[in-house]
């Protein structure tokens, strides 16, 4: 239940991160027992590259307490969307932090917002969604895949988070979203191979009011179709965005302090060279910028676009969602 508000200590049933370091993070959940590859239960032990740690021997613990282990120790975390989009189990390709924020903020969720998604995935956005919206909002996420949906819809009872959640087994290409949802949506979330068979059943789903529309697609032909969809059916404000993350190093270096003496009577290499070699050049530190020598590259394009109230109350739009 850790997910759905703050605590202070750690029960059982709760879902904990066990931090080890920046790049080696795990989720667990804090039981006794759990089943083994041969189906078998057994002690819930798990192995760190610091040695064994007995989970359920963390059971009133406080979130940030500083584990023992036999080789070194680490730190045991309130679980957060961030840190389970960092520690969560894929059975898809996800979306990370970076595009998450950036969704959310384009797509206006606040609390009390009611909010379409599909397809589901490994749930990262999901979790980011409903903490967005609750505690008056809700999610609905969708996937064609039934298997995915039923492990998220397990995920989401263990995490404390399924009053706020509903999970539906269905495409939505072929089926919509359901009658339940008919201008109910205030955003649609949709990442979709073809997120543009998807527009005129979101039209039925947003609101009288008007709404928005996100998708995310790794490749610009997908945008392309998409934005022409969307053109066509009266969204307006049409706007893609690609979220490139660039991380900054704020270091000092140490710089020689240029002789401008020696440069203006023209002293010989053979000079410049000894006082190098006698360490008499002065040098000063300089407050430096550095950027890292890899970054994160190309993930997916953001495409956004409103619904107008006066076009989302036209007469024909209720005889496309009739059909």
């Amino acid at each position: 239940m850790s997910f759905n508000k703050a605590k202070e200590v750690i029960d059982e049933g709760d879902v904990v991160i066990l931090y080890l370091g920046p790049s080696n993070m795990h989720s667990l959940e804090i039981k006794p027992k759990i089943l083994n590859k041969k189906g078998q239960m057994v002690d819930n032990v798990f192995q760190t590259i610091y040695g064994a740690l007995k989970v359920f021997s963390l059971v009133g613990e406080k979130y940030g307490t500083k584990v023992q282990l036999s080789r070194g120790w680490g730190y045991v975390l309130q679980p957060t969307p961030e840190l389970w989009t960092l520690t969560v189990p894929h059975r898809t390709q996800i979306i990370y932090s970076p595009d998450i924020s950036l969704i959310i903020y384009l797509m206006d969720l606040s609390p009390g917002s009611v909010i379409v998604e599909t397809g589901t995935g490994s749930g990262s956005l999901s979790h980011a969604l409903i903490r967005a919206v609750r505690p008056h909002g809700h999610l609905y996420t969708f996937d064609f895949h039934e298997l995915r949906v039923n492990v998220a819809r397990a995920e989401f009872e263990k995490h404390g988070l399924s009053q706020f959640v509903t999970v539906g087994h269905k495409d939505v290409c072929v089926d919509g979203f359901g009658e339940q949802l008919t201008n109910k949506a205030d955003a649609i979330f949709l990442d979709l191979p073809h997120p543009w068979l998807a527009i005129d059943r979101a039209l039925c789903t947003l609101k009288k009011s008007g709404g928005k529309l996100c998708s995310f697609s790794p490749c610009i032909e997908q945008v392309q179709r998409t934005c022409t969809n969307l053109s066509s059916k009266g969204f307006i404000e049409l706007n893609t965005f690609e979220c490139l993350q660039r991380e900054v190093n704020v270091q000092y270096k140490n710089l020689p302090i240029l002789d401008l003496e020696c440069l203006k009577y023209e002293h010989t290499n053979k000079d410049m060279a000894q006082q190098s070699e006698n360490g008499k050049q002065d040098q000063t530190k300089l407050l430096t910028v550095t950027h890292a020598r890899s970054l994160p590259g190309h993930t997916g394009f953001i495409t956004v676009a409103t619904l107008p109230p006066l076009y989302a109350r036209k007469s024909e739009i209720h005889l496309e969602c009739n059909d």
